[in-house]
């Protein structure tokens, strides 16, 4: 065998054996988050922005999945097929065998906020939600405390349903869309997660102008970010820590203004024990409640 032949077929398995520095680190399985239709049904640009802040600082790749309502985003956790999702309280306090709570978003400070009944701007008369007796009526999602519990609640304090109490009741499965069928008289009042009324009244305006918040409810905590329970304590850990970082970087703070929130805290159950008594309440005049026949 020649020199020349010698020295291509070691040049070539140089080339082709695999050297410690070579090998690929095995990549980690995408970090899987679950989001409901609050204010972020137009806000898919800003969605991919925050998965890349996620993936460079968890070091791993991230998904989210958006669907129409609590409940399916629920059962996707459930399931374990959803590590993480920013839910609603209400769920979160019916779940509590099945999630975890991660992380809740400060609002103004404090990591509160409140429901509002809203009614069209040109009604200038409604003073309270039983002066919309016998109107159409705009519910977010049955699961949403904001959107659905509250106003419940209020009615059941007084012997009265959402049935039988307006003329016509509907679910828009979107805090916004709540807002935008109340502008258009779609709807004469609605419940309405302030959180999401007061951000769209600084992204769209135009829409805000044409409601009228009637009453503003109790503190409630603000809407948490949970963990399926079947996600280990170092990767529960791992998020924590970036979410509660934001703050401290010049591209997190950016990401937190878009989100009109201040950053995020750990928080604990008892921000959700006003949702929870109500739960109950709202629970035992539904078994009382005199059956239509």
């Amino acid at each position: 065998m020649s020199k020349i032949r010698c020295l291509l077929l070691l040049l070539l398995a140089l080339t082709f054996t695999p050297t410690p520095f070579a090998r690929e680190l095995p990549v980690k399985p995408p970090l899987r988050i679950g989001l409901t239709p609050v204010f972020l049904d137009d806000q898919s640009a800003f969605l991919n922005t925050w998965r890349s802040y996620l993936e460079q600082h968890l070091k791993r790749p991230v998904v989210f999945t958006q669907r129409g309502s609590y409940r399916e985003i629920m059962d996707l956790l459930r399931d374990g097929k959803l590590d993480f999702a920013w839910l609603c309280g209400y769920p979160y306090i019916r779940n509590r065998d099945h999630f975890r709570l991660v992380a809740v978003p400060l609002y103004r400070g404090v990591p509160l906020y409140h429901s509002y009944l809203i009614v069209p701007a040109t009604d200038t008369k409604t003073r309270t939600l039983t002066d919309l007796s016998n109107k159409i009526f705009a519910f977010s999602d049955p699961d949403s405390n904001s959107g659905h519990l509250y106003p419940e609640y209020l009615l059941a304090k007084q012997n009265l349903q959402p049935a039988s109490f307006f003329a016509k009741n509907f679910y828009t499965w979107s805090h916004r869309k709540v807002v935008e069928a109340v502008a258009s008289g779609l709807a004469q009042g609605g419940a309405v997660d302030g959180y999401v009324w007061d951000t769209l009244s600084r992204t769209h305006p135009e829409i805000t102008a044409r409601t009228r918040i009637v009453t503003e409810s109790p503190e409630f905590g603000f809407p948490p970010i949970v963990a399926s329970a079947r996600v280990s304590m170092r990767d529960t850990g791992n998020f924590q820590k970036v979410l509660f970082n934001m703050g401290h970087d010049d591209e997190g703070v950016i990401l937190l203004d878009r989100l009109n929130i201040n950053g995020f805290v750990k928080g604990d159950d008892h921000l959700f024990d006003g949702i929870a008594d109500m739960a109950r309440f709202v629970e035992e005049q539904r078994v009382n409640a005199p059956q239509r026949h």
